[in-house]
Formats: C-alpha cells, sequence, structure tokens
C-alpha cells in the first residue's frame, strides 16, 4: 500500500476526533474519582499515574521512535511520578508491564500520554490546595519549561509530519484508544470501589 501524507486536518486532530468519546470518558472517571478531595485521595491517582506511565517509558524509550520524535525520550514523565510519590512517602510500586506496540500504533499511545500534559493545567491548579506544587508532590502535573502550548504545538508537528500508510493510520487510531482503554483499566483498578460512575 502507497504511503499518504497526514490527512489535510492533521493527524493528531484525527486521532482527537476518533478517540474523543474515549477522552470524555476518561475525564468522567478522573472526576468521579475526586483525586485532589485530600492528599489520601491524590496519593491513589499517583498510584494510577505510575501505572499509566511507568508502561509507556519503554515507547518513549524506542529508538525508532525517538529517530520519528527527536527529544522523545526526555519528554516521559514516569520519574516525575517516582519523584510525587516519593515527596509524599508513599511506596513506589513495581516496575508496571511495559505496552509493547509498533511505531504506527504507539503515536496513539503517545499523542494521548502527551496530550493529557496538555489537559493537566485545571489538575495541576487542584493539587495546590494539597499544598503541593512543581517542586513537591505535583512535579508530574507541572506545565513543561517551554509552557503547555508550546510544547503541546512542537509535538503536534512531529506527529503530523510522518508519512504512513492507510494501514499505518488506521493503527495510530487504534492505540490511541487503547491508551484511553487502558488509562481506564488503571482507574477502575484503583479507585474501584470509589468511583461514583
Amino acid at each position: 500500500m502507497p504511503p499518504s501524507p497526514a490527512p489535510a486536518q492533521g493527524r493528531c486532530q484525527r486521532l482527537k476526533l476518533a478517540s474523543s468519546r474515549d477522552h470524555d470518558t476518561v475525564d468522567t472517571l478522573v472526576m468521579a474519582a475526586r483525586p485532589f478531595a485530600d492528599r489520601e485521595r491524590y496519593a491513589r491517582f499517583l498510584h494510577v499515574q505510575h501505572a499509566f506511565h511507568g508502561s509507556l517509558l519503554g515507547l518513549y524509550q524506542d529508538a525508532t521512535l525517538n529517530r520519528w520524535l527527536p527529544g522523545l525520550a526526555q519528554l516521559s514523565r514516569f520519574a516525575a511520578v517516582q519523584a510525587d510519590m516519593n515527596d509524599l512517602g508513599l511506596g513506589v510500586p513495581p516496575m508496571p508491564a511495559q505496552v509493547a506496540v509498533e511505531a504506527p500504533k504507539a503515536l496513539g499511545w503517545l499523542y494521548c500520554s502527551e496530550g493529557s500534559n496538555l489537559g493537566a493545567a485545571f489538575l495541576f491548579k487542584q493539587t495546590q490546595q494539597l499544598g503541593l506544587d512543581a517542586a513537591f508532590g505535583a512535579r508530574h502535573l507541572a506545565p513543561h519549561p517551554q509552557g503547555r502550548a508550546l510544547h503541546w504545538r512542537a509535538f503536534v508537528e512531529q506527529v503530523d509530519g510522518q508519512v504512513l500508510s492507510e494501514e499505518e493510520e488506521a493503527q495510530a487510531v487504534r492505540g490511541a484508544i487503547a491508551a484511553f482503554d487502558g488509562y481506564r483499566a488503571h482507574m477502575r483498578q484503583v479507585f474501584g470501589d470509589a468511583l461514583d460512575a
């Protein structure tokens, strides 16, 4: 199958449209969990973040993906999640099982992960009510040094610039949906007894 350039609206825009329902259900679960009601619930949230971001560490370190998206290895927030857990005196769980997918599908997973940083501005503000900030307990939710918007635009430009076949485009969409599915599973595992929805 001959390769095709990213769709006219941009690959990340296509991923957004294809996974919008999945994204919304994750938002609903997070709000239902009330992770910023107190530090105990926030500690649970950190376990969710540890499971999700830890499972993606291999993708962030993948050589092929770093050729496609230069600088990707430096974007992982897993170390920041671990530091947040240490700040709060939490036991850091074992390393999660790694997501192992081909590069096109990985783009969808990374879209979900990096997009969550764009949307973390609200979450970061909530942590401040718990006495947490970019230097203590909420490092992984803090904005990128370049700013959330600028960082996101640079990431989108890299992802949109990849030349993929139609099947690889479909794999990227499946990856994004799988990433949201995975995050929902982590939420239900950690907050199952405390979710309102």
